[in-house]
């Protein structure tokens, strides 16, 4: 009997909607006030702007070696090849953690917006982390979304294709719905000030959009189970960053133009309370809260499914331990793989939403590190091995290469100690420390067994 093998079943429908969906998340309902208020309307759209300017020249990168390189693992493949084990074992593991992140926050996610479908929806008080109480209520759908979501990515990558397809695209019919009623409903004073905080301010934002974009490199992770020429794979991923650069842009721009300042501060759910303006409909918001479900799906969806492909790719470089790689009999899915991420956003619910905060800033400079040694991994490809097949071509590639190096080795200064935006101690540096602590264990016993 053959030994079970990843499937090549993924569309070019399927892998935008895998990766768009995983970019848009939950953080467009909840987050948009946030954003806001903290730089501006103006300010929030700036910086969506340079933080989609640099996915877009480090998507170009990951554009050219994913067609060149279409195996499961995206950077733990091209970083292997251009830097070496060592270098690939940090650049794997920084992004596992940054997708870790998405799959626990989602997870956190689920419940919180329970909270507002469902008044009195919090039952039995648990304890209290880091002055958040955390109740059995709270736990438990999230806990339960968790393993749904963890037992359809274990039935197969179609499957979860499928529902991608489905709620991406009732989440842009809601985006579009929303952008018609700002434009008849808002009014161009809603969005002073225009910029709150100045470059701080803009600066405060940045930092988040790493967190934000993050999903693209799905695709170069789940690569062996694409059934695309290999040269569409860069278009697609590319115009996947570009949708979303433009989503974020427009979800800013619509709730700035329909809410005022008072507004924006006395609501959790931002863009779902514009949409009820702008219809002056409370049940246009509530939709609009059910479709937002529906990013939460996809990201988590989308996450399981690239963080699961990391680890089993590691483990197949003998990089994590031999029961990563068993694939499923009948479905040919890294089922101990998913399994292993599935049980973080299982957990995470647990914590409650300080802790999942704590661990989506650590998360987000993990994302970054990846991105700059995927950066670096590109350019040395191109001086070391010119002629190797490229069927996608970055045109003026060491331009591209380098101002992506650029900017990505900038984007993780902002979250080191002196910038207005670094990163929280003792929290948010303990969860780096105790990752970069458990990938240090993991890579020493696997130098041993290279000996």
């Amino acid at each position: 009997m053959s030994r079970p093998s990843l499937q090549r079943v993924l569309s070019a429908k399927d892998t935008l909607a895998l990766a768009f969906g995983a970019m848009i998340g939950w953080g467009w309902v909840v987050l948009t006030g946030d954003w806001i208020t903290t730089a501006g309307s103006l300010g929030a759209i700036l910086a969506f702007g340079i933080g989609g300017l640099m996915v877009i020249l480090i998507g170009l990168t990951y554009a050219e070696l994913a067609s060149a390189m279409p195996e499961v693992g995206g950077e733990h493949v091209y970083s292997h090849r251009a830097l070496g084990a060592g270098a690939s074992f940090i650049c794997t593991w920084a992004i596992i953690l940054g997708y870790v992140s998405v799959v626990a926050f989602e997870a956190v996610a689920l419940p919180t917006v329970m909270e507002y479908l469902l008044p009195g929806f919090r039952k039995i008080q648990l304890w209290n982390v880091g002055e958040e109480e955390v109740y059995l209520s709270w736990v438990s759908v999230g806990s339960m979304g968790a393993a749904a979501m963890t037992w359809l990515n274990i039935r197969g990558v179609r499957a979860s294709a499928l529902l991608q397809q489905t709620v991406t695209a009732c989440i842009l019919v809601s985006g579009a719905l929303l952008l018609l009623g700002a434009f008849n409903a808002g009014a161009p004073s809603n969005m002073e000030p225009l910029l709150s905080a100045g470059s701080k301010g803009v600066l405060m934002v940045l930092i988040m959009t790493p967190f934000m974009f993050v999903g693209f490199d799905v695709i170069p992770q789940a690569a062996a189970e694409l059934n695309i020429p290999f040269k569409q794979i860069g278009r697609i991923l590319l115009a996947s960053v570009l949708l979303a650069v433009l989503w974020y842009v427009a979800m800013i721009s619509g709730v700035a133009l329909v809410l005022t300042s008072q507004q924006l501060n006395g609501s959790n759910l931002p863009t779902a309370r514009a949409m009820e303006i702008a219809f002056n409909s409370a049940t246009a918001g509530k939709l609009l809260i059910v479709v937002g479900i529906g990013g939460i799906v996809t990201s988590w969806n989308a996450f399981l499914i690239g963080g699961s492909r990391a680890v089993y790719a590691m483990a197949v470089a003998k990089m994590l331990p031999k029961f990563l790689t068993k694939l499923h009999p009948v479905y040919g899915t890294p089922v101990n793989a998913i399994l292993m991420v599935g049980s973080v956003s299982f957990f995470a619910p647990l914590f409650g939403r300080k802790a999942m905060t704590w661990l989506v800033n650590a998360g987000g400079l993990g994302i970054v590190l990846a991105y700059t040694m995927v950066a670096i991994s590109f350019l040395v490809l191109r001086k070391r091995e010119p002629d190797m097949p490229r069927p996608f071509k970055v045109p003026q590639g060491s331009i591209v290469g380098l101002t992506a190096l650029l900017l990505s080795t900038g984007m993780c200064a902002l979250y080191l100690p002196g910038s207005p935006a670094a990163l929280l101690w003792p929290y948010e540096w303990a969860l780096i420390l105790l990752w970069s602590g458990a990938g240090l264990v993991l890579y020493i016993n696997y130098a041993r067994g290279k000996q």
